[in-house]
């Protein structure tokens, strides 16, 4: 009997226990990571490697008790994410002073409620996204991987091992010494415009690309090439140049063509992909309408199948019963409107509003879920789904309440927060229940972890905020110092819906996103009705307008890996068992990367949060000497270069491990 035919033991004391601690600890340490860097680490991995590494210690242990403590860890990381993009805003518009008295109660009020939302929106889209679609979803994939090699053992753990330690290695040579640069860039003005070419330099990266495919990663690329080569120039070479604002060192300059690049990025042609991707998302709802509905009314048709209070259906496919679902998701209603009388004080704004949150967090998760799908959590670009959130809703709130309404950009970050919270935990959420899908796990018990790990998240990101408010303070916050956290998307989200009330949103760069998915829109729909193997899913390519071209780079170079492999197996017609394996041997590999790296970026953030209370930042070498090793970007770029030839031949079983 196979393994999904087994009911081994899931929901076990020391599961529970386990996933519960991971999540709070994992959603600590990517508060400040986001806070500080802009960007958070999917848990899913490392969750999964430190459960293995747990659970040996216990005589009785097994696959799916990995999983299930994954799943709960993961929450903990996404939780974090759409809470620390979103409210912070708060205090740097001034509405809150601080995060302690009532406002801790409110944080954790709104991220348990939202992240409870996204675990409830899953249940639904599990069956058309997972069970029914045909999307990759890499760290699902991934993470069944190393679940899977770590029960086997043998190769493939020397092979996750080996990967890991360059990964880890990578982070270190990087983040914590400073060997070479995250990112290797340059930027020149020419004639009033300017042109830019860069890379990170990160293996993890480039391994998204080789799971995702040569498709996929073309598309990212080719919208962020078009935001930077065609976008950014126009708008440099027909504007002023731009000068450093006053609290900047050279404030009154003018700004350097790197910084300018990103000036330009940052505040116009960054909205052509949250344009597209409002677009973008409306269509990819459209297109999964049968496929959402179905999976309701089998979820619905499972729960009055049961006799005995067992549906008839397989353990592997067994979903919480979808009428408590939908019963607890109209519910919500309630403690959602409670949440914004408290805050507009006015009950025929707060009712429609909670109405219009609801409907929002179920669309917006829909969508982070197929996003998910395309290129992983980690990349998935949950801020841009929360600004199109924000913007809808401050032109809802600027028609009943005024423009000038004091506490309207306010109430439209609160509805932000919620709905990220809602979309972070739906596309992470994805990646698990794929994940346990290939390893046989029990759906409804990986979605009551889910919510077991949101819950415990919640407790412990008020403390996380209010430690790391007091002790650095948010950029853009009325007296904030030098060493305050970028608060990079919280920052931006005060702007979009301070921008909305005040008139000064960039609404024609949004229009020019919109018009550009409707061109991509059509597109794919002729090369579907042309049967072509290449797709242009419009989601993917508003990723690559929306996110800095230095990230798409090396998720092509991993989708031309990927490509390169593809095309030597079929030059040699292997034989399938001998592609098949091959092919793990990849996966397994680019799996490994993500692990290490990701595992060395959360370990970081206990040193760079010590560190920085004696005034020493990472990388160290950069803090002593002022910059990166001369010739770093060389060395960095260099093996970065080796990673890739390694992944290749690995995949192509051309080594010894």
């Amino acid at each position: 009997m196979g393994l999904k035919e087994k009911s081994l033991a899931e929901i076990t004391v020391k599961a529970v226990v386990l996933g519960v601690l991971l999540s709070m600890v994992l959603a600590a340490a990517n508060a400040y990571l986001g806070l500080f860097a802009g960007m958070t680490v999917s848990a899913s991995i490392p969750a999964a490697v430190i459960s293995m590494g747990l659970l040996r210690l216990f005589k009785k242990h097994n696959l799916l008790e990995n999983n299930i403590v994954q799943t709960a860890a993961s929450a903990g990381e996404s939780l974090a994410a759409g809470v620390i993009f979103t409210l912070p805003a708060l205090v740097i518009l001034g509405y809150w002073d601080d995060f302690g008295g009532r406002n801790f109660w409110w944080i954790t009020i709104i991220a348990a409620f939202g992240g409870l939302l996204g675990v409830l929106f899953t249940i639904p889209l599990r069956r058309s996204l997972i069970v029914e679609g045909e999307l990759q979803f890499p760290e699902g994939i991934a993470t069944a991987e190393v679940l899977e090699t770590g029960e086997e053992g043998g190769k493939g753990i020397r092979i996750i091992a080996k990967a890991a330690v360059v990964g880890a290695l990578f982070k270190v040579g990087a983040k914590g010494i400073g060997l070479w640069p995250d990112v290797i860039e340059k930027a020149r003005g020419i004639k009033g415009s300017l042109f830019y070419g860069g890379s990170n330099l990160s293996p993890a990266l480039l391994s998204v690309g080789y799971i995702v495919g040569i498709n996929i990663a073309v598309l990212i690329f080719l919208g962020g090439a078009a935001n930077w080569y065609i976008a950014i120039p126009i708008c440099s070479g027909t504007q002023e140049w731009a000068v450093y604002p006053p609290e900047h060192e050279l404030a009154g300059q003018l700004m350097s063509a790197i910084d300018y690049g990103y000036h330009v990025w940052k505040f116009q042609t960054r909205y052509i992909g949250v344009g597209a991707m409002l677009i973008g998302g409306l269509w990819t709802i459209f297109k999964m309408r049968g496929s959402l509905f179905s999976g309701v009314r089998s979820g619905l048709h499972a729960y009055r199948s049961m006799p005995g209070g067992q549906p008839e259906i397989a353990r592997t496919d067994r979903d919480m019963p979808m009428k408590w679902i939908l019963i607890l998701i109209v519910a919500s209603i309630v403690p959602l409107f409670l949440v914004y009388q408290t805050f507009v004080n006015k009950v025929s704004i707060a009712l429609p509003m909670a109405v219009v949150m609801l409907i929002a967090g179920f669309l917006f998760s829909a969508v982070a879920g197929y996003m998910a799908g395309l290129v992983g959590s980690s990349n998935n670009p949950i801020s841009g789904i929360t600004i199109a959130t924000i913007v809808v809703a401050s032109l809802l709130l600027v028609l009943m309440m005024g423009g000038d309404a004091k506490n309207g950009p306010a109430a439209a970050i609160i509805i932000g927060s919620v709905v990220c919270c809602a979309a972070a935990i739906a596309g992470d959420n994805m990646q698990d229940l794929k994940a346990g899908r290939i390893v046989g796990a029990t759906p409804w018990k990986q979605q009551v972890m889910q919510m077991a790990g949101t819950l415990s998240a919640a407790v412990v990101i008020a403390p996380t905020l209010m430690l790391l408010h007091a002790a650095y303070g948010f950029k853009g916050q009325e007296g904030a110092g030098t060493d305050a956290l970028a608060a990079v998307q919280a920052n931006l989200m005060a702007s979009v819906a301070r921008g909305v009330f005040k008139g000064d949103m960039p609404w024609n760069f949004a229009f020019i996103g919109m018009g550009v998915a409707g061109l991509i829109i059509a597109l794919d729909l002729l090369l579907e009705a042309k049967k072509s193997n290449f797709r242009t899913p419009v989601l993917a390519v508003a990723i690559g307008f929306y996110l800095p071209l230095e990230l798409s780079v090396p998720i092509f170079f991993g989708g031309l890996v990927a490509w390169a492999v593809k095309s030597f197996r079929r030059k040699l017609a292997a034989r399938s068992e001998e592609v098949e394996g091959s092919s793990r041997s990849g996966l397994l590999f680019a799996s490994g990367l993500i692990t290490g790296e990701a595992l060395m970026g959360i370990t970081l953030a206990a040193p760079i949060v010590i560190l920085k209370q004696y005034k020493i930042d990472l990388p160290y070498i950069a803090h002593v000497t002022g910059h990166i090793l001369p010739f770093g970007g060389i060395l960095g770029t260099a093996l970065l270069i080796g990673v890739a030839v390694w992944l290749y031949n690995t995949a192509l079983d051309r080594q010894k491990v």
